[in-house]
């Protein structure tokens, strides 16, 4: 037994020794295998403690400065490496070992980590660039090799993505140093969305364009500023190619969007009696006679008034889909389309169908039932009413005094757009009404288009103007000299017309 505990202390006491013994020096410090151990081992303490710190700073203090998610993590990121360099440098001091002797070392080190690590340099170079650019950041949705997602965490050599399908893909950073990036989230979120239609041949595009427009308000992702288009693509094989061109903020749904609109362009479609065709093809027999005969050869039952067609053409009404005849225009204005109704306005009746398509493009129809507020006094003003069929009532709740009545073909909304003023009175309708409505945005372009309808703005605001102020809601009074004059130069001073 004293043998054993002989043997076992002689052999501690050698490992100790060769633990201990210096395998090289750096400077005046040696370094053992004892030395080596404890320095990785301080080394990660201090990389965790650097980690630790800069979590703390980032939930403690960037939270609450309200720096976004990227400026977050990029912040916390840059904090840990510089924490994590210096926790290295105490470890070394500590240590004994002085940092200048390092410098031949560093520099052989450097050289093998240039060309055997090459690939792990490159990468760790692109993360720091990432890092300080700002060009991508954590949160922001991306596009790359054709794979769309969110940036979740950048690192020294990979950057996490996570897929619109709840994938968690790593991509090493210098993919997006060296190939194009398409940053959905980058300054300004807002991005057009395309959603390609195909309608029959003999479809009249006027309505087409209504029905698309009339969709995309309908989806409540689809901004209203830029304003939906419609573009004709071109004559296609089978059908008349559209595109319906959309703005959302919410890049990531993109895919949800386009497909909230295709199922509401279809609803719209149906209640139009607008058909999306099939494909067609023709098919052109050379010898129809010689055909004729064998198949009357074969089938004496064909009657005499069936005569086999010179061509036989794959179309819908020979598979039994026979279009329904146009319907005649229902009585109710409520099923009438927007063209017919813009056309019932003065300014607007000499207007072609190219003309009232792109008019179309600019505002939408919203019907109000009766005795509904429209707009109210004092409220922002941010839109423009024409009247298409109906009347409304205008009132001020300031005086309680009743003060027009407008009527098919009138518009109302101007005062407050072109003087940049709150409402100045209650609008409501006094029957059942269909009016044309045009935000602020997209007024411009149609007094552009329409200028006798600015013509006809600038005499009606100088003219309500005037009854306003005899009624004591409006102290205005920069345009009393030659109104009609001035109103137009600030309109065309207002919009640039």
């Amino acid at each position: 037994m004293n043998w054993i505990t002989v043997k076992a202390k002689h052999f501690f006491e050698q490992l100790s020794a060769a633990m201990m013994t210096p395998l090289f020096y750096v400077g005046d410090a040696h370094l053992s295998i004892a030395a080596i151990i404890k320095l990785i081992l301080l080394a990660i303490v201090s990389f965790f403690v650097a980690r630790i710190i800069s979590e703390g700073i980032k939930r403690s203090l960037l939270v609450r400065m309200g720096l976004d998610r990227g400026s977050q993590e990029a912040i916390s990121t840059i904090i840990g490496y510089i924490l994590t360099t210096f926790g290295c440098i105490i470890v070394l001091q500590g240590a004994g070992i002085n940092l200048t002797s390092l410098t031949v070392i560093a520099g052989v080190v450097g050289i093998g980590f240039g060309f055997g690590l090459q690939n792990l340099a490159t990468n760790f170079i692109s993360g720091i660039t990432l890092l300080f650019e700002h060009q991508i950041r954590v949160g922001d949705f991306i596009e790359i090799d054709n794979l769309l997602g969110t940036v979740e965490n950048i690192s020294i050599r990979s950057t996490i993505i996570k897929t619109i399908d709840g994938l968690f893909v790593i991509i090493p950073n210098i993919k997006f140093v060296e190939t194009n990036i398409i940053n959905w989230s980058y300054r300004d979120p807002r991005c057009r969305l395309h959603i390609p239609v195909g309608v029959a041949y003999g479809t009249d595009p006027v309505l087409v364009t209504e029905a698309l427009l009339v969709a995309a308000r309908k989806e409540p992702n689809v901004l209203s500023h830029p304003s939906p288009k419609v573009w004709f693509r071109g004559f296609g094989d089978n059908a008349l190619n559209f595109d319906l061109l959309v703005w959302t903020d919410q890049p990531q749904e993109s895919d949800a969007i386009k497909s909230a609109v295709n199922f509401l362009i279809d609803y719209e479609f149906r209640n139009r009696n607008i058909e999306i065709p099939f494909p067609q093809q023709d098919l052109w027999l050379r010898n129809p006679q010689e055909l004729t005969k064998i198949l009357e050869n074969h089938k004496n039952d064909i009657s005499n008034d069936k005569v086999f067609p010179h061509h036989v053409q794959n179309s819908a009404e020979s598979n039994g889909h026979a279009t329904s005849p146009k319907q005649s225009v229902p009585k109710s204005l409520n099923n009438w389309n927007l063209r017919d109704l813009l056309r019932r306005v003065t300014y607007f009746e000499q207007c072609t169908d190219l003309e009232l398509r792109q008019l179309i493009e600019y505002g939408y129809r919203q019907l109000f039932p009766a005795e509904q507020v429209v707009c109210k006094e004092n409220d922002p003003g941010d839109s423009f009413y024409i009247i298409l069929s109906g009347s409304v009532e205008v009132l001020s709740q300031k005086t309680g005094k009743y003060i027009a009545t407008l009527h098919e073909g009138e518009f109302f909304g101007e005062i407050s757009l072109l003087l940049g003023t709150p409402r100045t009175a209650t609008v409501k309708t006094s029957a059942d009404s269909i009016l044309f409505v045009v935000e602020r945005h997209d007024l411009k372009k149609l007094l552009v288009e329409q200028p006798n309808l600015a013509d006809q703005i600038a005499l009606k605001l100088s003219e309500r103007q005037q009854a306003l102020r005899d009624l004591g809601l409006l102290d205005d009074d920069s345009l009393e000299q030659t109104p009609f004059l001035k109103v137009r130069k600030r309109i065309q001073v207002l919009f640039g017309i």
